[in-house]
C-alpha cells in the first residue's frame, strides 16, 4: 500500500517534467508492487477462512457486522485494485498516457480503500459501535454509517496507512540507494532516492503527529487499561504521570526496573495537561487487564523506538537533499539502505500492540477471546495448523525475497540485469552490438 502513492507520484512527475525516466521508475516500483500484491493475496486469504474454522462462535456472534466490511473489501476494493494493476503492468502500450495514469490512480485508490475496510473491521472489534444485542447472544448491525465512520477506525486507519507509507518510502529510497552505491541505473536511482526521502520525512512525521497522537487519545478514552499496560504504569500516580523512555517491566512485583523517564510527560501527551491523572493498572480488576503486559510493553516501545530512528534517518537524508549532497553522501545512502527492514518490524510491533492490547477481549467489552473459539478445534489441532502455516509462510517468504531480488537485479526498463540472479555482485556492462 505504501508503494501505490509513490507510483502515482512518479507518473505525475513524468507528465509534468516530460521526462521518461520517471516512467521507468514507476514501472520498476509497479513490478515490486505486483510481487508484494501476489504474496499478500496468497498469505491473506487463509486468515479469512479462520473465521469459520477456528473462530466459529465469534463468527456466529459478530458475523452480521464484520461480514459487511469484509465483503465490501472483496467486492469493491480488491477487484478495483487487481483489475487495474493488470492494466497498469501490461496495458501501457495499448493505453494513452492519461489512461495509464488513471490505472495507476485506480490501483492506489483500490489498495488504500482495501486497507480502510480491513481496518474498519478491526476497529469495530476494538471499539464496537452501531449494534444491538440480540436475544440469542449475538449482535445485529443497526447503522452501516456508524460502522464505516467509527471514530476509532478513522484514527487507526490514518496511523496504519502512515505506517504503510513509511514502509513504501523507505523501500523506495533503499532501492535507489542500492543502485547508487553500486553505480547502476544512475538516473532512475536518483529519482527513487529523492522521491523516497521526501515521502519518508512526511510519512514518518505524520506517524508521530497527528496520527500517533490521535490513536493515543482513543486509547485513553476507550481502553485505559491498555494504555496503562503499554506504558508500564502499574500504579496510579497522584498527578502528572511520567513517560518511561527505557525500562524493563517487572510484572510480578508490579514495577518498572532501570527506568529512564520524563516526569509528567505521559499526562501531557494523553490529556494535554501536566498535572492530569492517568489511570494505572491498579484501578482495573485483574480480569480486565491485558493478558501479557510484558509483551505488550515491549511491542509498543519497539514500535516507538524504531519510529524515532526512522524519523531521524529521514530528517538527516532530507536535510542532505536540500543541500544537494544526498546522492553523493555514501554514509547517508548506506543508512537508507540498512534502514529498509526497520519499518516492517515497526509495523509488526504496532499490530502486536493493537491486538495484544485488546486482550482479554475479542470484541472489546462484548466478547472475551476465550469465548470466541470453535468448540471442535482442540489445542493440538490449533498447534498443528499453526506449525504448518509457519512452515508454509516461511517458504513463501523465501520465494518472495528471491522474486523481489530478481526484479531489483533486472532494474528499470531497458536496463541490463545487474550481476547474478540476485543482483548481489556487479558485472561490467556488455557493449551493445554495433556500438561505437
Amino acid at each position: 500500500m505504501g508503494l501505490a502513492p509513490l507510483i502515482v507520484a512518479c507518473k505525475v512527475l513524468a507528465g509534468v517534467k516530460k521526462d521518461e525516466t520517471f516512467n521507468h521508475a514507476a514501472r520498476l516500483l509497479g513490478r515490486v508492487f505486483a510481487v508484494s500484491f501476489v504474496f499478500g493475496v496468497v498469505t491473506g486469504i487463509p486468515m479469512e477462512f479462520q473465521f469459520g474454522t477456528n473462530w466459529a462462535r465469534f463468527s456466529r456472534f459478530a458475523g452480521g457486522v464484520i461480514g459487511q466490511t469484509l465483503a465490501m473489501e472483496g467486492v469493491f476494493a480488491f477487484f478495483l485494485e487487481s483489475s487495474f494493476l493488470g492494466l497498469f503492468l501490461f496495458g501501457e502500450k495499448r493505453l494513452s498516457r492519461r489512461a495509464h495514469m488513471a490505472a495507476a490512480v485506480a490501483v492506489f485508490v483500490g489498495s488504500w480503500l482495501s486497507g480502510y475496510f480491513i481496518v474498519a473491521t478491526d476497529a469495530w472489534m476494538q471499539h464496537p459501535v452501531g449494534y444491538t444485542r440480540l436475544p440469542n447472544g449475538g449482535v445485529r448491525l443497526d447503522s452501516l454509517g456508524a460502522l464505516l465512520f467509527n471514530r476509532w477506525a478513522f484514527w487507526q486507519y490514518v496511523h496504519t496507512m502512515g505506517g504503510a507509507a513509511v514502509t513504501g518510502a523507505f523501500a523506495t529510497a533503499a532501492l535507489g540507494a542500492y543502485y547508487k552505491l553500486r553505480g547502476l541505473h544512475d538516473a532512475v536511482a536518483g529519482i527513487l532516492v529523492r522521491v523516497g526521502v521526501v515521502a519518508a520525512v512526511l510519512a514518518a512525521t505524520w506517524q508521530m503527529f497527528p496520527s500517533g497522537d490521535g490513536q493515543g487519545q482513543q486509547l485513553a478514552r476507550h481502553q485505559p487499561a491498555t494504555l496503562a499496560a503499554m506504558e508500564g504504569l502499574f500504579e496510579t500516580p497522584p498527578a502528572g504521570a511520567p513517560l518511561v523512555i527505557v525500562g524493563q517491566p517487572n510484572v510480578p512485583e508490579k514495577r518498572i526496573d532501570n527506568t529512564i523517564e520524563v516526569p509528567r510527560m505521559l499526562s501531557f501527551l494523553t490529556y494535554k495537561r501536566w498535572d492530569a491523572q492517568v489511570q494505572g493498572l491498579d484501578t482495573f480488576p485483574p480480569d480486565a487487564r491485558p493478558d501479557n503486559i510484558a509483551l505488550l510493553y515491549y511491542s509498543y516501545h519497539v514500535m516507538v523506538g524504531l519510529g524515532t530512528i526512522l524519523i531521524a534517518i529521514a530528517g538527516l537524508a532530507f536535510l542532505q537533499l536540500l543541500r544537494r549532497r544526498l546522492l553523493g553522501s555514501r554514509s547517508v545512502l548506506w543508512a537508507l539502505l540498512l534502514a529498509a527492514p526497520l519499518p516492517y518490524i515497526a509495523n509488526t510491533a504496532g499490530w502486536m500492540t493493537a491486538e495484544i492490547g485488546r486482550q482479554p477481549w475479542l470484541v472489546y467489552g462484548l466478547m472475551r477471546t476465550a469465548d470466541g473459539t470453535s468448540h471442535r478445534v482442540s489445542e493440538g489441532n490449533a498447534l498443528f495448523s499453526l506449525l504448518g502455516f509457519m512452515g508454509l509462510y516461511s517458504l513463501l517468504a523465501i520465494v518472495f525475497v528471491l522474486l523481489t531480488a530478481r526484479v531489483i537485479a533486472h532494474g528499470p526498463d531497458g536496463a541490463e540485469p545487474a550481476g547474478g540472479a540476485l543482483g548481489l555482485s556487479p558485472s561490467p556492462a556488455a557493449p551493445r552490438p554495433g556500438a561505437a
